[in-house]
This record gives C-alpha cells, sequence and structure tokens, in this order.
C-alpha cells in the first residue's frame, strides 16, 4: 500500500539525519508522538514494552516476544530503532534501552505530562473571521487539486506558486524551466515518477512535496529541527481549531505561507496572529484518509451525518465499472480524474457525467512505459470500483465460502470445519474481474522478461547441515532469492546478509 510506502519513505528521511539532529528532535514530545505513528507495528510493540521499564532488556528475551515466523519482522523493527537510535545496546550488544530523551518526552506525551504548548498554543481569542471545518476542506481540496491539474496539463489551470513548482522539478515530478517566469506561460512537463505520483493516495503525495521541503532547509538557511518539529505538531493538532503565532519560532512562521500553498494550513492573511490546520496536516501521521478528491477514493459512499468531513468536490458519488471485456465506465465530470484514468485507459466517449473507454495492451504498455506500475493500475481500480461491484464481489466470497464450508463438513463426515482453516481462509474478496486483473499483470511481464536483484551468494558450506540450516533461517527471514541444493549455494537480497552473516557467527563458527 502507499500509505506503508510513504511511511518507509519518511522513516528512511529520519534514518539518514545525523545522530545529533535525531537526539534535538526527540526533544519534543509532538515529534516523539508522530515518530512512533510511524513506525512498524511490530516497532511500535518493543517501543510500548520499553517505555515504563527503566531496566536494560535482554536481546534474548526480545527473541522469545516473537514467534519464528515473524524472524523478519523482528529483525527489520529493531534495525529501524537502532537506525532511529530509538534503542541503545549495552557494550556486550546483549542488553537494549530505550533513548532516554526519547523515552522521558513520549512518555510524557502519553500521561499528559508534556508542556501545555508541546502541541500548539490554542487561541483563545474570539476570531472575528472565525472559519469551519467545511471551508477549511474547500479550502485544502482547491489547492492540492490545483497542483495535481497543473500536473496533468488540465486546459485553464493557473500555475501553482513559484515554491510548490520548485518543489515538483527537485523531486522529479515536473521537468522544464517552468516556475522561472511571471507570464504565466509554463513549460513543465510531467515525468514518469509524476505519473506515479498521481496513482498515489494524497498522503504519500502530501510526504513527497513535504521531504522534497525538508531537503532545501540548508539552502534556506532554515532549522531542519525547528521545520521537522512543526510538521509533527501540524499532525498532533485538532481539525477546526485556531492556534496562535506566538508560539512559533522565526523558522516556523516563514513556513506558514509554504505550507498554505500546499493547503496544509489556512491563515487570512500573512500577518494573522493564529492560523488553522486543515485535514491534509491532521491526517499526516495518522493511518485516517486524507481529504476526498477526485483523485481518491471515488467510491466510497457519502455519509451525510459526516459532512463536515466531506470536501466540496466529493457532493457527487463518482464511481467506475469494469466489465470482463475490458470495458470501462467511469461516472465523473472531473478533468483530473478523466485525465488519471487517460494514463492507463483508452478513452472512447464522452458524456455528461460519464466517460467509456477500454483497458487495452497499449494503454497499458503505454503506462508501463512511464513508470506506472501493474499493481498501481490495479490498486487504482480496486479503490474506485463502484459499490455494486463490491458488493457482487463479496456475494461471490461468502457463496464460496459456504460452499467449502458445507464441502469440508460432508468430507468429514458431518464435523464442522472453522471457516478460518483450510482453503476457506484462503479465498479473498475479487472486486475486480479475474480475466482483467491477471492480463494486467501478464502485460508487465511482457516488459520484464528479466529481472535483477541486488545481494549476495553464499556458497562452498562445509557440509549439508549447515547449508540447511542457514539456508532455512534466510527463508524464515524472508530474505531468500535463489537456492541451489546440490550445489550448495543460496542467494540472498542486500539488505538480509547482515542478518544471515551474523547468525552463521553465532550458530556455526
Amino acid at each position: 500500500m502507499s500509505s506503508n510506502l510513504f511511511k518507509a519513505t519518511v522513516n528512511q528521511y529520519l534514518e539518514d539525519l545525523p545522530k545529533p539532529v535525531q537526539s534535538k528532535l526527540y526533544e519534543a514530545p509532538a515529534t516523539c508522538l508522530s515518530i512512533y505513528r510511524l513506525l512498524s507495528p511490530m516497532a511500535k510493540f518493543y517501543i510500548m514494552s520499553m517505555i515504563f521499564n527503566e531496566k536494560l532488556v535482554a536481546v534474548r528475551d526480545l527473541n522469545k516476544w516473537c514467534k519464528p515466523s515473524a524472524k523478519k519482522l523482528e529483525f527489520e523493527a529493531l534495525k529501524r530503532l537502532e537506525s532511529l537510535h530509538l534503542i541503545e545496546y549495552d557494550a556486550r550488544g546483549t542488553h537494549i534501552r530505550l533513548n532516554s530523551t526519547f523515552r522521558k518526552n513520549f512518555r510524557d506525551s502519553l500521561t499528559g505530562s508534556q508542556d501545555p504548548n508541546a502541541f500548539g498554543s490554542v487561541s483563545t481569542a474570539v476570531d472575528k473571521h472565525a472559519v469551519d471545518i467545511a471551508f477549511l476542506d474547500s479550502f485544502a481540496t482547491q489547492k492540492w487539486e490545483s497542483i495535481l491539474h497543473f500536473m496533468v496539463g488540465t486546459e485553464g489551470t493557473q500555475p501553482p506558486s513559484k515554491s510548490v513548482l520548485s518543489l515538483l522539478r527537485l523531486g522529479g515530478l515536473m521537468e522544464g524551466h517552468g516556475g522561472d517566469r511571471d507570464d504565466g506561460d509554463d513549460a513543465s512537463n510531467i515525468t514518469n515518477t509524476g505519473f506515479q505520483f498521481l496513482l498515489q493516495d494524497v498522503n504519500a503525495q502530501i510526504w513527497t512535496l513535504l521531504l522534497q521541503y525538508l531537503n532545501l532547509t540548508q539552502e534556506l538557511n532554515m532549522n531542519p529541527v525547528d521545520v521537522l518539529n512543526f510538521i509533527f505538531i501540524l499532525g498532533s493538532l485538532e481539525l477546526g481549531n485556531s492556534y496562535s503565532v506566538s508560539s512559533l519560532s522565526e523558522t516556523q512562521i516563514s513556513m506558514l505561507a509554504d505550507l498554505k500553498d500546499y493547503g496544509l494550513v489556512y491563515q487570512r492573511t500573512n500577518s494573522s496572529s493564529r492560523f488553522y490546520p486543515t485535514r491534509l496536516a491532521t491526517t499526516l501521521t495518522s493511518d485516517s484518509a486524507a481529504l476526498k478528491t477526485p483523485a481518491m477514493a471515488i467510491q466510497q459512499a457519502v455519509d451525510e451525518s459526516e459532512a463536515s468531513s466531506i470536501s466540496s468536490s466529493a457532493n457527487v458519488q463518482e464511481s467506475v465499472i469494469i466489465e470482463t471485456n475490458f470495458k470501462i465506465y467511469a461516472y465523473t465530470n472531473s478533468p483530473l480524474e478523466i485525465a488519471i484514468l487517460n494514463l492507463f485507459v483508452q478513452m472512447k466517449t464522452r458524456f455528461a457525467n460519464m466517460v467509456c473507454g477500454q483497458i487495452t495492451r497499449e494503454s497499458v504498455r503505454n503506462a508501463l512505459y512511464n513508470g506506472i506500475t501493474a499493481d498501481q493500475i490495479i490498486k487504482f481500480l480496486e479503490t474506485h470500483a463502484h459499490p455494486q461491484m463490491r458488493a457482487l464481489a463479496q456475494e461471490r466470497l461468502d457463496k464460496k465460502v459456504e460452499f467449502d464450508a458445507s464441502h469440508n463438513i460432508n468430507t468429514a463426515g458431518g464435523a464442522p470445519q472453522s471457516k478460518t482453516n483450510g482453503a476457506i481462509s484462503q479465498h479473498r474478496l475479487e472486486v475486480l474481474p479475474p480475466n482483467v486483473v491477471d492480463q494486467i499483470k501478464l502485460w508487465q511481464l511482457e516488459l520484464d522478461r528479466i529481472q535483477t536483484f541486488d545481494g549476495y551468494l553464499f556458497k562452498d558450506f562445509a557440509n549439508q547441515q549447515e547449508y540447511e540450516i542457514l539456508s532455512s533461517y534466510a527463508i524464515e527471514l524472508g530474505v531468500l532469492i535463489w537456492s541451489d541444493k546440490l550445489k550448495r549455494k543460496f542467494f540472498v537480497t542486500k539488505d538480509g546478509m547482515s542478518q544471515v552473516a551474523d547468525f552463521a557467527n553465532r550458530k556455526l563458527r
């Protein structure tokens, strides 16, 4: 999922920061809470297991907390925590403890013992120009969609601000010299990376630009710790509240104008004493969906009782229907939605509120050449599928489960089996026609006849038992790519090499 992808990308950025910068970040409770939210479930489990424990924890005890089948998750979680310097090993490497600064401030954020302004200073003065959540959603949607419209080249779209254009080019999403001219005649073109960007969810898109913004902090003479802390604070603020500018640093105050261009905050004027975070900001570090734009989750039903969480572009439910003959019908009149579909669909007819097209080999290959993967296309179609397609898929799934359950009862002499056992648990909801999904993947395989992997080859084992022990461990970690039992050789991923080598040193030497 793209949500996992952007979390991994943000974590990678944090891991690459110098240790002094990381330590400085952990002095802010809001940052500690946000970084915790970005961790994997296994890493969160380790954090919570040690947060109120002042003593060292034995590494062998950590191994007992996980099932043998979760070795890969355990390794990745500990590696990430170590890279972020959230855990520290003792001199012998047999015990670990939490980073003391992180422990104190994260514990304070959990117990409510932090500084009153740690999560922003709520403005108590009456705002003569107060705005509600519906206005904030509308503002954020308009700002963000203007960027996406510009990227796909929608006619009549005004170019975004120069700061946004520079980030699009810096991130490799657009190419050209747009933004350097003030006449509005922009010459930027979308890149292969930009095509992939359009198919991501809003949170991933926001973080893509924010990471490029963070890369510019040194050139702009901005304190990276202040910038990161403010971004993480925004992810912890409450939607609909206004916050005082007086509690911000100079760096953070200068950020408000840029963040307003992205739709993350609303400030009536640049000199206003308060600002409002939008939904794009408050969902930065959470798993909650950001604003509903025409390019995102158009199949979700609109709940009238939650009108405050609906953007202005979601007044009409838009849906996509795919038939087994690869014909596609999209109920939308959004130029942005049509432009995105046009990336991998051959459009045939356009009506007032619907477009018709065909998924063809050529249209999919064009998308593949532009850097879009088959999985991204399939995920996009599943996300945008018509509710009726989901209902039919659920009906088919229920029938399969019911049939298998009755079949197992008959073959077992009347003894019922749990629906979570056997083949029944292997069934999954197939929203799209299986032949369409398989064919899209096959069209990609036509271009991916040879795959390359970076990694390491293990060979020259002393005996067959030694080979079996190490190869089995590599399989448990999920890092084994290829093996030959007769020649006693196996190949592991680049990341898995150190773990397998450490295991070999401990067990075999």
